[in-house]
Formats: structure tokens, sequence, C-alpha cells
């Protein structure tokens, strides 16, 4: 099976999936080793952790694509890549759909900010307008048929921020074209109460995800109501690297004083990362073999 294919099908179950979301191959295989469906590379926590700066459009396509192939690689569960708003035109696009489909994604997410993009949850964004956002959904679902007569697949994850300048109804028109244009998968960014977030789930067809971010504008509601509300996907952005970031903190300080902070042991570091199945596997290979 794809890793579209897994996706579709973990979409089709009645449940809302708790998304934790990646920067780099070593925190994703971290999610799948915990047992986790799927996951998110999500771009505010790639960008610092590959180019130490902010999600503010800073990461080039190339970098970027090249993030995901990198976790793809190291994980067996369904990958979503951050396309931003697409790199360009509706020709960029469709690019950009064909590149994540060859890392090994599952899925892209498409978002209809002007570039350079921002966060969801910080001041400063803007949105394009009706036509042009439309236009990247439509180049997308163009590229995915493409994709698939040549063998490939991938699903799109179609993302409106219209919510912050224009307002709720303005994002669910939006998000509801947009799966008229062939998007398998519907965010609206930053609903700010529940009521808005069961609008959204009430009005909007098809599998529809949440993004969490704690002290961001969307409010931090338990897995089963969620669920209730009718969200397939529950994302959380900043979770991981907001945990690493306060432990390697905390460990610096620790260090600084002469002292030595609770970690991971070492023989389990090792499996984690692979040491342990790499040297189990070498030795079919006379020359792969320890000392």
């Amino acid at each position: 099976m794809t890793q579209a294919a897994q996706l579709r099908a973990l979409l089709a179950q009645d449940k809302c999936h708790v998304m934790p979301c990646c920067f780099d191959a070593l925190s994703a295989k971290l999610i799948a080793q915990e047992g986790y469906d799927l996951t998110f590379m999500s771009g505010f926590a790639a960008s610092a952790s590959r180019i130490g700066a902010p999600d503010l459009g800073l990461m080039s396509y190339g970098e970027v694509v090249d993030q995901a192939r990198n976790i793809a690689d190291a994980i067996p569960i369904p990958l979503i890549g951050d396309g931003d708003t697409g790199y360009g035109n509706a020709m960029n696009v469709r690019r950009t759909l064909r590149g994540f489909a060859r890392a090994g994604c599952a899925a892209v997410m498409i978002e209809d900010q002007l570039a350079p993009k921002r966060c969801g949850h910080t001041p400063g964004k803007a949105v394009v307008g009706r036509e042009e956002a439309f236009d990247r959904i439509r180049a997308a679902a163009d590229e995915r048929e493409s994709l698939r007569e040549a063998g490939g697949d991938i699903l799109i994850l179609a993302r409106t921020d219209a919510r912050h300048e224009h307002g709720l109804s303005e994002a669910i028109d939006r998000a509801a074209r947009f799966a008229e244009l062939g998007a398998d998968i519907l965010f609206v960014e930053a609903p700010k109460t529940v009521a808005e977030m069961r609008s959204i789930c009430d009005t909007l067809p098809g599998p529809k995800m949440a993004n969490i971010v704690e002290g961001g504008e969307t409010p931090d509601l338990p897995n089963a109501e969620l669920h209730d509300i009718g969200f397939a996907i529950a994302a959380y952005p900043l979770s991981l690297m907001a945990a690493a970031m306060q432990a390697m903190v905390t460990s610096l300080r620790a260090m600084r004083d002469d002292q030595r902070p609770g970690q991971m042991d070492f023989a389990e570091l090792r499996r984690r990362i692979g040491f342990d199945g790499y040297y189990e596997v070498s030795e079919a290979y006379a020359s792969s073999r320890r000392d």
C-alpha cells in the first residue's frame, strides 16, 4: 500500500487522529516508534531546525523538499508535507505537488496566504484573492491527476488563512470551493472559538484538520471533543519542538553549573536511532560485521 493509500484508509476511519508534527528525520522516527499513525512536517519547526530562522517564507522550495525526503525515507507512516503557498504561480504549485510526491509524501498542504507566508498564529499574515487561491488548488488537483496517470499518487490538504482578515464566512466559502476543485482534506486555520470549529465541520464536506498550537488562537480541546465536533486530524505542530528545545536549554544550563541532567540512557538512544537494527542486519554481510 502506498503512503497516499495508507492516508486515505486512515481518513476513512471514524476517529480523530492525533498527529504530532515532526521537524526532521529523528523526530519523525520517534513519532512512528511511539505508535502514531501519521505525521506532518511542520514548516514552523522545520525552519527553526534546519536554518535556525522563523517560519516567514525563508526556507526555499528545494530546502523544504529535501527535508521532506529525509523524513519520508526514515518512517513507515504517512507524511504530510508543508508546501506553503506552492512557491509561485499555478505552474509552481504543480511542480510542488510533483516534488513532494517524488520525495515520498502522502499529502502536501497548499495554502492561500500571500507570499512570503507566515505562521498561521502570528501577526501580519494576508491571503491572496479568491481566484488566485482557487487556481492554486485547481493546479494541485490537475497535477495529482497527472501523477496518477503516471503511476504516482498524493493527496491535497487545502488550507485557508482567510479567517484572520476576512472572517469565518469567507474562510468557509473558500474551503468549500477548494473541496469542489478536488482537495482531499480541508484546513481552516485559526478558528477562535469552539462554535467556529463546529461551524467549520458542520458546513464543509470531507475530512477536516484542526491545528492546535499551545498558546495559539484555536481552543486546545481533548481529542474526544475534537472527534465529536467532526475533525479527522488534530495536528500539534510545535509540541515536540517546544519540548525538545526546553530539554536542551535545561541541559545546557545544568551543564554550565557542572550538573548532569536526567536524560535517555545510551542503550535506548542507540536503539531508537537504529544502531541495534543496523548491526542485526549487517551480520549477514561479512564485510559489514563489527570487529
